[in-house]
């Protein structure tokens, strides 16, 4: 059980809360919270890089707070640093798809797009939000990039009106992962 939610805190990059938690693991609520607890003792030590944050019922990893100006000078480096031809695929695909699902971003990428995604989004060029219609997270660009190309809105964007509507993309979104393997 500590293995499994130490992973699913590892690959989110927000809090998530206990009763998710068991949700997601099929688990008993007291089971989950006796194993976030032996987290908390695993995790929260001054030698950790890592530590497990909990605030009412919500758990999250963050970075020991001792380490604070080393990981604020690196964030720092990655917010001023160039993008990536990986990140310019991906912004550039959010910009005339969004707002998109990472797996419908995966999709067309072909590639997982986690740390891309976490990258832009430390970047301020993409924003997440839950759609609870879908109960998935979707992404889309920001105001800030919106406003650094000059433009007022994502339809200004060159033959924005084409590229969004694709149809090979429509096709390539109506194809389940599942039968593209086969």
């Amino acid at each position: 059980m500590k293995n499994k939610i130490e992973s699913l805190l590892f690959v989110t990059s927000k809090p998530l809360s206990q009763n998710k938690i068991a949700e997601i693991l099929k688990a008993e609520t007291a089971e989950v919270n006796a194993a976030v607890q032996e987290l908390k003792e695993d995790y929260n030590n001054q030698s950790r890089g890592i530590q497990l944050m909990t605030l009412n019922t919500k758990v999250q990893f963050v970075t020991n707070s001792d380490n604070r100006a080393i990981v604020e000078k690196f964030l720092k480096e990655e917010q001023l640093g160039e993008l990536t031809k990986p990140g310019l695929e991906t912004l550039t695909i959010i910009a005339y798809r969004g707002p998109i699902t990472k797996p419908e971003l995966e999709q067309i990428r072909g590639v997982n797009c986690s740390m891309i995604l976490r990258n832009l989004m430390i970047k301020g060029l993409v924003e997440s939000q839950d759609d609870k219609k879908i109960m998935q997270t979707i992404y889309s660009v920001t105001f800030d990039f919106v406003r650094y190309l000059g433009i007022n809105e994502v339809k200004e964007l060159p033959e924005y009106d084409k590229l969004s509507q694709h149809e090979t993309l429509e096709k390539v979104l109506s194809i389940k992962p599942e039968e593209q393997e086969g």
